[in-house]
């Protein structure tokens, strides 16, 4: 919305530029031209009132059409002449013009006067010239700002889609790629600058899955090693506790293991078909034997290890952070898991997962890998995972699957 109103935006502002630029030209030639007739007008007068004056000195008549004390004579040009002066004068009267000139010798008024219409007719010719070019100049100047409009908001929609990959994490894009490199304009600083801060970040989180992985496998030998050890412990209360944190322990190192390895993106599905609502009942029972479970039976292609993943995470999400009953419905490609707790936290649905945050404190407690590993699981599906808080109460958590041959990369298992 903002880039197509940027190309109107600038295409306006370039059209009333265009139109204050005629309209000001205009003026001005027109008010330039006026004066001009208007003064060579009365110089012509003025030239002719001379040869009268003069052939009415030696002749004692009037020649050139002039006449002697004029009744029709204007009354601001017999004062202007007063006293023996010469004047020139513009009359307009009932829609006729006429330019005067008259001078006052030997106490009578001698005039001549010529019709003023052909200049009037030449401004007129000149307004409609002006007029048609101001068109000109507007529409022009309009079809211009399209298109310089459009395509700065092309270059901009391109950049703005291209930051949009890199944001939903395509490491391969480039924002100056997506533009081009000319012109160097602002927009293309702003691509430079937009895929510096990309590489900057893809360093860092780089870093930062290489730390995650580095420490992950690091505590999975110990924590092996305390396992075995527990086994070792006398039966009693405080085998079992040691037993259960250790348990805990050893299922978050293995959660981190499987996020450092979904954070490459090189993981792909191993494609099986398979009866949606069947596998549900099993796997549903599996986990949390009280769950409702239904819908309609749908056979789809997909990877059944990571859905079992996603739909476990899902149960346990629910199970540990909403209230029962939850209820697991099928239609078509689509899955819902549902509780009647609390619902989501606002902010949740809001950023997203985050790992190692659960949320609000009354959905309970955890170390908040459950959704992420959901959510990088459904992507490796090609699927889509939405959460949401139902109008009646409680946590909505929708899974999309994709067609079969919506999913990239996907091997096909045989």
């Amino acid at each position: 919305m903002f880039l197509a109103t940027l190309r109107w935006r600038l295409s306006a502002v370039i059209a009333v530029v265009s139109a204050l630029v005629a309209i000001a030209l205009s003026i001005l030639v027109h008010t330039e031209f006026e004066r001009s007739q208007l003064t060579d007008a009365r110089r012509l007068q003025d030239e002719r009132v001379q040869l009268v004056l003069r052939e009415y000195g030696m002749t004692g008549t009037a020649t050139l059409g002039a006449d002697l004390d004029s009744p029709e004579l204007p009354r601001d040009l017999r004062e202007a002449i007063r006293g023996g002066h010469r004047a020139t004068y513009l009359h307009r009267d009932g829609g006729q013009a006429w330019i005067w000139a008259a001078a006052e010798t030997d106490g009578r008024v001698l005039s001549i006067r010529s019709s003023y219409a052909d200049k009037d007719d030449a401004l007129d010719q000149l307004d409609q010239v002006l007029l048609i070019g101001s068109a000109a100049v507007v529409v022009l100047g309009t079809l211009l700002g399209v298109v310089l409009g459009a395509r700065l908001s092309r270059r901009l929609r391109l950049a703005a889609a291209a930051a949009r990959q890199v944001a939903d994490g395509d490491t391969e894009v480039r924002v100056r790629d997506a533009i081009g490199t000319r012109p160097a304009d602002e927009t293309a600083e702003l691509a430079q600058a937009v895929d510096a801060m990309a590489d900057a970040l893809q360093e860092r989180l780089a870093a930062e899955q290489r730390v995650t992985a580095d420490i992950a496998h690091e505590l999975r030998t110990p924590v092996t090693g305390l396992v075995t050890a527990a086994e070792l412990l006398p039966p009693g209360r405080p085998a079992e506790m040691v037993r259960d944190r250790i348990k805990a322990l050893r299922g978050l190192v293995e959660d981190v293991l499987e996020v450092a390895r979904l954070d490459t993106a090189t993981e792909r599905a191993e494609l099986t078909e398979l009866d949606l609502l069947t596998f549900l009942r099993r796997r549903v029972t599996a986990v949390i034997p009280e769950a409702e479970v239904s819908g309609e039976s749908e056979t789809v292609l997909t990877d059944p290890r990571r859905l079992e993943r996603i739909l476990v995470n899902l149960l346990h999400n629910a199970r540990r952070h909403g209230q029962p009953p939850i209820e697991v419905t099928v239609s078509g490609r689509t899955l819902r898991v549902r509780d009647h707790g609390p619902g989501f936290a606002p902010d949740l649905l809001r950023d997203g997962p985050s790992r190692f945050r659960t949320g609000a404190s009354d959905r309970g407690s955890g170390h908040g890998l459950g959704l992420t590993i959901a959510l990088a699981q459904t992507k490796v599906l090609g699927g889509t995972l939405t959460l949401a808080n139902a109008e009646d109460g409680g946590a909505q958590a929708t899974l999309e699957l994709p067609a079969g041959s919506a999913l990239d990369g996907g091997v096909p298992a045989g």
